[in-house]
């Protein structure tokens, strides 16, 4: 089996906890926040967005198999960040103050989404 290579293309700036919209497949239209990023293969999971059912066998944990529900990964492409202010999908941009921290903006409205150090 090969191993997978890192993509060279950049990663969207979205972070864990951040509230996204679904711009393409099965679930498009629906509001989520992220619960977790893999940078590495460009993958988000969104919170009850993109379910599936898994089937479970019995073990020592768990004495009953059976099948539970959990969210599978989207594209990052597939998402886009929901601006806190405008309440609209939007770009990212980034912008350096003064003080020497970095921000990311909202292109729609130019405000501020949050601050880093």
């Amino acid at each position: 089996m090969r191993k997978r290579m890192p993509s060279p293309f950049s990663f969207p700036a979205l972070k864990k906890d951040d509230k996204v919209i679904v711009t393409a497949g099965k679930d498009k239209g629906k509001v989520g926040k992220i619960i977790k990023v893999d940078r590495l293969y460009h993958h988000v999971y969104v919170e009850n967005i993109n379910m599936i059912k898994k089937a479970i066998k019995p073990n020592q944990t768990s004495r009953e198999g059976g099948f539970i529900t959990k969210e599978n990964f989207l594209n990052a492409s597939n998402v886009m960040l929901e601006c806190p202010h405008c309440h609209k999908p939007t770009r990212i941009a980034h912008k350096f103050f003064e003080n020497g921290t970095k921000s990311r903006i909202c292109k729609k409205c130019n405000e501020v989404i949050d601050q880093k150090k």
